[in-house]
C-alpha cells in the first residue's frame, strides 16, 4: 500500500507540475449497442451466434490443455498487442488479457496501422508444460516467440528468431520431443503473382534456438498448375500417426480458403488430402442470407472426448465486399472424410449459428463472457484498471490517461491520430454492422487546434470525428468527415456547454451523428456515407473503433 502509495504521490507531483497536462478531457458513460440482423434471431441454449467473437479479432489461433482452450487474435498496430481469450466449451470466451502488454514486449513506434502484429499462433507444449506463442511484427524485429507456464499470469520477454524468414510462424510439437516452424515464405525464385512456399525450420525448446533450416515442404499449394496465391498461415498436426498440414490460399478477400495436406513424415513430402477446399465461401450465391465472405486463416484443435474443431476468419459484408467491422473469429465442428479435415463442405454457406460441443453445454451465466450476438457494453471508469477492451494506437512512451473519481481522463496531446505516433486516443472495436454508441465528453478548447470527442476510426486517413473545439474565437461542436486523407467538416454550431454527449448511430454503410441535450437526442447529420471506413475501401487489414481522443493538433 505505502509504495503504492508513495509511486501515486509522485506521479501526482509530475502531473501537477507539467504544464503539458494542462489541457485534458474527461469522459464518462461510455455506451455502446448492437443491433445486427443477423443476431436478432432466436437461439437453442446449446447454441451461439457466429461469429463467436464478432469485430476486428483477425487471424484466430486456438490451443488446449486439458479442459482449458486459449485463443489468440492479430492485432497490427493496436496496443496491448495479441488479445487472449480462455474458454472452457469453445463457444463461451473470456478475454483474460493481452499476450504483449508491455512497452518492452511490443516495439510498434512509427508503424503504419496495418504493419505489427501478423497472425499468431498459441500451442501448448505437454513435454514442458509450457504455453508458446510464435509472431511476426512486421516492420519491426520480425519473428519471435513468447512463452509462459500459465496464460493468466503474463508472457515473457520476446525471444528473438532471426534465422526464421517469413511470416505466419506456427509451432509444432512431435511426440518424439522434437519441435519444427513452418512459416509462409517467399520463395527465391517467385515463379508467379503471390507465389508463395511453407518454410520449415527445427528448433531446440531447451536452448531456444534454430537448429535446423529443412528448407521448403508445401510449395505454391494444392493445384501449382493454377498458380495459387498467397499460401499461408501453415498449422501442423499429428493425427493417427500422419501429419496433417493446413493452410490458407488465395489472401484474405474473395478467393481466400483453406487446404489441407498429409504426410507420413513430418519433413515431407507434404501431398494435398482427397477434399480440397476443406473450407470456402467462393462461388456462392451472393443473395444468401447472413452472407459470410472470406473464410480462411483456420486453426483446428481437439476435444477430450476426440472432437475435432476449427477457428477460422470470416467477413459479414451489408453490401458486395464492404465490411466496416474486420475479419472476424468464427467456429464449426471438423469432420474427418477420406483421410481429410473438412471444416465445411463445397457449396455450404457457413452458418450463422454455432452448437455447443457435445458434453460441454453450459449456460452462459457470467457476465464476464466475451459477448456474442446483440449485446449492451458500458463503461463508467469506476475501476482503478481499464476494461480489456480498450487499446490505443501503438506503444505508449508517457502516460497520458488516467481513471480518477469514476471518469477517464485523456491529455490533449499535440499528437493526432492522423500520424504513426502513439496519440491520446483509447478505442474498443465495432462489433456489428449497425450499432449506436454515446459518450458524455467535459473539455474547454483554447484554440482550433484543441479537440476532444468521439471517433468512428478505420485508419490514419479515414474516420469520422464528433467534439468540441474553438471556432473563429469560439467553443463549437463539430462533426468532421475524413475520407483518404481530405477532411470535410459536415457540422459546426456554437456551444458553450462545459459537458456534451456525442452519439452516433450506425447502420451499414451510413451513420447519424448528433449531440444529446437535457436528456433529448438530437441528430444534427443524417445517413453520412461511411462505406470509406470499410476494410475493402480503406485498405489494409484492420476492423473500425469506437474511439476516445484528444488532442491539440487537430
Amino acid at each position: 500500500g505505502m509504495n503504492h502509495m508513495k509511486t501515486y504521490l509522485i506521479a501526482s507531483a509530475l502531473l501537477i507540475s507539467s504544464t503539458v497536462w494542462a489541457q485534458q478531457a474527461a469522459f464518462d458513460n461510455f455506451f455502446y449497442k448492437g443491433e445486427d440482423v443477423c443476431f436478432a434471431k432466436e437461439t437453442e441454449k446449446s447454441e451461439r451466434y457466429n461469429p463467436i467473437l464478432s469485430g476486428f479479432y483477425p487471424d484466430p489461433s486456438v490451443c488446449r490443455k486439458g479442459d482449458d482452450y486459449f485463443l489468440v487474435n492479430s492485432s497490427f498496430s493496436y496496443y496491448p498487442g495479441i488479445p487472449i481469450f480462455h474458454s472452457r466449451n469453445l463457444v463461451d470466451w473470456k478475454q483474460i488479457g493481452h499476450v504483449l502488454d508491455r512497452p518492452e514486449q511490443l516495439k510498434l513506434d512509427g508503424l503504419g496501422l496495418s504493419s505489427g502484429v501478423y497472425a499468431p499462433s498459441i500451442t501448448y507444449n505437454e513435454q514442458n508444460e509450457t504455453f508458446y506463442v510464435i509472431n511476426t511484427i512486421v516492420g519491426g524485429i520480425g519473428n519471435f516467440l513468447v512463452k509462459t507456464r500459465n496464460p493468466f499470469e503474463g508472457w515473457s520477454e520476446p525471444v528473438r528468431l532471426p534465422e526464421v524468414k517469413g511470416i505466419d510462424p506456427s509451432l509444432f510439437f512431435d511426440d518424439d520431443g522434437k519441435t519444427y516452424i513452418v512459416t509462409s515464405y517467399l520463395p527465391k525464385e517467385s515463379k508467379w503473382y503471390g507465389h508463395r512456399a511453407i518454410h520449415m525450420y527445427e528448433y531446440d525448446i531447451r536452448t531456444d534456438k534454430v537448429v535446423a533450416d529443412l528448407g521448403i515442404v508445401v510449395d505454391g499449394g494444392v493445384d501449382v498448375a493454377a498458380h495459387p496465391q498467397w499460401l499461408e498461415g501453415p498449422h501442423i498436426y499429428k493425427v493417427a500417426g500422419r501429419y496433417y498440414m493446413i493452410m490458407a490460399e488465395g489472401g484474405t478477400h474473395a478467393g481466400h480458403r483453406e487446404v489441407a495436406f498429409v504426410s507420413d513424415n513430418v519433413k515431407g513430402p507434404y501431398r494435398p488430402c482427397s477434399i480440397n477446399p476443406i473450407l470456402s465461401q467462393a462461388g456462392l450465391d451472393e443473395s444468401r442470407p447472413d452472407r459470410v465472405i472470406n473464410v480462411g486463416h483456420a486453426d483446428m484443435i481437439d476435444t477430450p472426448n476426440g472432437d475435432w474443431y476449427a477457428v477460422f476468419l470470416g467477413c459479414r459484408p451489408y453490401q458486395d465486399k464492404l465490411y466496416n467491422t474486420g475479419r472476424e473469429t468464427f467456429l464449426l465442428p471438423v469432420e474427418w472424410k477420406n483421410d481429410t479435415p473438412v471444416i465445411l463442405e463445397s457449396g455450404k454457406a457457413v452458418p450463422s449459428v454455432v452448437k455447443v460441443p457435445k458434453g460441454m453445454e453450459t449456460e452462459r451465466t457470467d457476465a464476464a463472457f466475451f459477448p456474442n450476438g446483440n449485446f449492451e457494453w458500458k463503461d463508467s471508469f469506476n475501476g482503478p484498471l481499464l476494461n480489456k477492451e480498450w487499446c490505443m494506437l501503438r506503444t505508449p512512451r508517457d502516460q497520458w490517461y488516467e481513471l480518477r473519481d469514476g471518469k477517464l481522463y485523456l491529455e490533449a496531446l499535440d499528437r493526432t491520430i492522423e500520424k504513426p505516433v502513439n496519440p491520446a486516443f483509447l478505442g474498443r472495436r465495432q462489433q456489428h454492422l449497425a450499432f449506436q454508441a454515446s459518450v458524455d465528453v467535459r473539455f474547454q478548447p483554447t484554440s482550433a487546434s484543441d479537440f476532444a470527442g468521439m471517433v468512428l476510426f478505420q485508419n490514419e486517413k479515414n474516420y469520422v470525428a464528433i467534439g468540441l473545439t474553438m471556432a473563429d474565437g469560439k467553443q463549437n461542436v463539430v462533426i468532421e468527415n475524413v475520407v483518404d486523407g481530405k477532411k470535410e467538416r459536415l457540422y459546426q454550431e456554437p456551444s458553450s456547454a462545459k459537458q456534451i454527449t456525442c452519439c452516433l448511430e450506425v447502420n451499414n454503410g451510413t451513420c447519424s451523428i448528433g449531440f444529446k441535450k437535457k436528456s433529448r437526442v438530437q441528430m444534427v447529420c443524417h445517413d453520412v456515407d461511411i462505406t470509406h471506413l470499410s476494410t475493402h475501401k480503406a485498405k489494409g487489414f484492420v476492423g473500425s473503433y469506437i474511439g476516445l481522443y484528444a488532442t491539440s493538433a487537430f
